[in-house]
């Protein structure tokens, strides 16, 4: 049972939803379960996930050596709480920056992101009015690495066509970069949803 007693950076939306919300009540029986998921977004048949997570392993081919994905954190304040970073920066040994890579389909992004490029509050504000899913997730992200600030990283995607978006090459043009600062509000708030799950977990381990 203790596999799965956690709150992933992916649960956080579910967290932060009212108590007798279908996403709630599905993260609850999935943590007292005690059998593990399995996610192949590679193999989805929904597009988006499919295309996203393809997008992904193109635009670590990007990255410099010292980028590691899936960089998995654990809080040290409330062990319930662990975060999968897409991508890590690594210097000398240690977590130095992280990057959290969204797909946005071509009209969205030209729409609503591109026109603010390089305005990071406005970027910051647009996040926190249309993407709070996001936002909550990367304050999940900074909690358990105990980071002020990290990436969140748009990325343009103008098709779902798998054969071409592996042949893809992420280039500047096709991203935009949101800095994010650490908000003790937030976190708070997810630390205090998250005290429940902590006491079940620690009634079973300890």
């Amino acid at each position: 049972m203790t596999e799965t007693m956690y709150i992933g950076s992916g649960d956080v939306h579910a967290l932060m939803s009212g108590r007798n919300t279908k996403a709630h009540v599905s993260l609850m029986q999935r943590f007292v379960s005690g059998v593990k998921p399995y996610y192949n977004a590679r193999a989805s048949p929904i597009d988006a996930l499919r295309a996203g997570a393809i997008i992904e392993d193109r635009y670590l081919a990007s990255l410099p050596m010292w980028f590691i994905p899936q960089y998995v954190v654990q809080s040290e304040e409330m062990d319930v709480f662990k975060a999968s970073l897409d991508f890590a920066e690594i210097k000398e040994g240690k977590l130095f920056d992280f990057r959290e890579l969204k797909s946005v389909y071509l009209n969205d992004y030209i729409d609503h992101i591109q026109p603010l490029k390089g305005n990071n509050n406005a970027l910051v504000e647009y996040v926190k009015k249309n993407h709070k899913k996001y936002y909550n997730q990367v304050q999940e992200q900074l909690y358990c690495t105990g980071l002020d600030s990290c990436y969140l990283v748009f990325v343009c995607v103008d098709s779902y066509n798998d054969e071409e978006n592996l042949r893809r090459i992420i280039t500047d043009d096709d991203t935009t970069f949101v800095r994010i600062q650490r908000d003790e509000k937030i976190i708070r708030l997810i630390k205090q949803r998250g005290w429940i799950f902590q006491q079940i977990k620690d009634f079973y381990t300890k």
